[in-house]
Parts: C-alpha cells; structure tokens; sequence
C-alpha cells in the first residue's frame, strides 16, 4: 500500500480521543486511528450512496407505471386496508 503524509487538525476532544484509543492499546498509532475512521466514514457512504440508488431507482419505477394514479381518498383507503390486515 502506498502511503503519505498528511497534516490534518483537530478539535481537542477528537485528539483526546484519538490518544485515548492509542493508549488503551486498541490501536498502534494515531495514523491507525484515523484510517480506521476514514474507512468506517467510506462504508457509510457506500451505504448512503447505494440508499439513494435504490429511492433514484423505486421513483423512476414508479413514474415509468403506467396504472392510473390513485386519488388522496384511494390512497388513504389503501393504507387503512393495510394497517388493519397488520393489527
């Protein structure tokens, strides 16, 4: 893997928390620290961008359907039949 070097600053309390993981022994530096941030922060935008893929993709579903639109009435009848088959 290829390294370099980056200066970053932070807010006091995020390097009392970084020194606070280094010294528990969970980790063996403080560059160990925050890669493992960095790499939690990257599956958490995996996760978002793969979230919105799905809404991006049930919306253009959904405007492709070509069934009639239902009115506010339907809809609501539609949703209290739901609710009560699930009580």
């Amino acid at each position: 893997m290829n390294m370099e070097n980056l200066q970053i600053s932070l807010p006091s309390d995020m390097v009392e928390l970084v020194r606070a993981k280094v010294a528990a022994g969970g980790f063996t530096s403080s560059s160990e620290v925050i890669r493992e941030a960095l790499k939690v922060w990257q599956s958490d935008e995996a996760r978002h961008e793969e979230r919105l893929a799905t809404i991006r993709r049930k919306i253009a579903e959904a405007e492709a359907d070509p069934r009639p639109s239902l009115t506010e009435e339907e809809m609501d009848q539609h949703f209290e039949a739901l609710f009560k088959e699930h009580e």
